[in-house]
């Protein structure tokens, strides 16, 4: 896909698009010149409204210790590891995930979750990328 033309004057390349409609714009002058309008976020194609579950809104984050808590860099590591990102492609992982994070006991779940073999092994890279 080869570079945009601004949407607000249809003359230069975009560089941004707008945050809440994504309409691409190439300078401040043309963002403003767009905001006078008010625009909203696109709706997503399919015409299906799924509600947000609770638990998946806000949850507090309660830590008792502060190590247990991952710093930027290894949040990075995470996230730059191609192995750890492969792994995540798994339906069944995720939905496992899913299912630890929104249970209301999920220590327990973690537990569970432990007893197999493939979810150990996913645990296992991630402790492994934070602690080389």
């Amino acid at each position: 896909m080869g570079p945009r033309q601004c949407q607000v004057c249809n003359e230069a390349q975009s560089k941004y698009k707008c945050p809440s409609c994504y309409l691409p714009y190439c300078s401040l002058l043309c963002f403003k010149k767009h905001k006078e309008v008010p625009c909203v976020k696109p709706q997503p194609s399919e015409a299906k409204t799924t509600a947000v579950p609770e638990s998946l809104v806000e949850k507090p984050l309660v830590v008792d210790k502060a190590k247990a808590v991952l710093q930027k860099f290894q949040l990075e590591a995470i996230a730059s590891s191609s192995e750890i990102r492969d792994a995540l492609n798994d339906k069944a992982l995720q939905e496992q995930i899913h299912h630890i994070d929104c249970s209301s006991n999920a220590e327990n779940e973690l537990d569970k979750a432990m007893a197999e073999e493939a979810f150990r092994l996913f645990t296992d890279k991630i402790l492994s990328t934070i602690n080389p």
